[in-house]
């Protein structure tokens, strides 16, 4: 995919406001998948502009980051009544609880050992489930930390953010974490992803930066122009770099490998992007908290 100057933005209308559009990925359908997390719904959303919701056995569930699982399902995390969730691609819905009560899974990825790893925000573990739901907490050397968004290295083990410990945590498959501070003080960081260059890529929502994170622990930060945007998520481009959503500033961003910065204004002011994915069509797609899905294209 091609970064051009001034690519195609249109916005697809999903749900109502309420809803709140949030976590967004490519299915293995070919379709995009978006967790409604005010609605306790998930949403499939085809290149053509199709929309299906399928409900969950909770409208509170909050349906938080969503991810295709090993089994060719979909995968997510249900933040407010603390399971995890499972949907085919016709819409059954099983689900899991968190053995930890109260834990507050968020971020979701598969790992190399064909597993699902999640996050645990309110009881600083990391989770591990499997194909069949069989789940395994790890916990981890800090405490209010906020583990956030999850990512499978490049090294066999799993990256994560800690927001609220400012670092980026490494776990290996048997459970032997490992932090690393970042630079800037109160970064926070939130979204994290593997990039093409073997790197870990994340968003600082706090101070406004990029960061890039090698398997042997070296950090880089690149600012982003405006430092109030608060970047979200962050997915790898496949051509290099990565695409990035910037909630605050109602951007869509990307950042090249040596870290030259981009930005595309959304058409719809305060649209609240959150989460981002590369679609089955090879174009950008973000979840809008207003009710919407950005479709951007080079």
């Amino acid at each position: 995919m091609q970064h051009l100057a001034r690519p195609s933005i249109r916005q697809i209308p999903v749900a109502g406001p309420e809803a709140g559009p949030y976590g967004i990925t490519t299915g293995p359908d070919g379709a995009l998948w978006c967790t409604m997390v005010h609605a306790g719904q998930v949403a499939r959303l085809t290149i053509d502009g199709r929309v299906d919701h399928y409900e969950l056995e909770s409208a509170t569930a909050g349906p938080a980051v969503i991810t295709p699982g090993p089994d060719g399902a979909l995968w997510f995390t249900r933040l407010r009544d603390h399971r995890v969730g499972r949907m085919t691609t016709d819409g059954e819905v099983t689900s899991f609880p968190v053995p930890t009560p109260d834990g507050g899974p968020y971020g979701i990825t598969t790992g190399p050992d064909g597993a699902l790893w999640f996050t645990e925000m309110n009881s600083d573990r990391i989770g591990r489930v499997t194909a069949d739901g069989v789940i395994t907490e790890f916990s981890l050397p800090t405490q209010g930390a906020l583990p956030s968004i999850i990512a499978a290295g490049p090294d066999d083990a799993l990256w994560f953010t800690l927001n609220q410990a400012n670092a980026i945590g490494r776990i290996t498959l048997d459970g032997e974490a490992t932090l690393h501070p970042l630079p800037t003080a109160d970064a926070a960081p939130v979204g994290i992803a593997l990039g093409t260059d073997d790197a870990l890529w994340f968003v600082e929502i706090a101070a406004g930066q990029v960061g890039r994170i090698t398997p042997d622990g070296r950090v880089q930060e690149f600012p982003l122009p405006d430092r109030t945007a608060h970047p979200h998520a962050i997915v790898a481009d496949p051509a290099g770099g990565c695409w990035f959503t910037e909630w605050g500033a109602n951007r869509i961003g990307h950042i090249t490998a040596e870290g030259r910065i981009s930005e595309y204004d959304l058409p719809t002011p305060s649209s609240e992007p959150h989460g981002i994915a590369v679609g089955p069509d090879g174009a950008v797609w973000a979840a809008l908290e207003t009710g919407a899905v950005a479709r951007l294209a080079a």
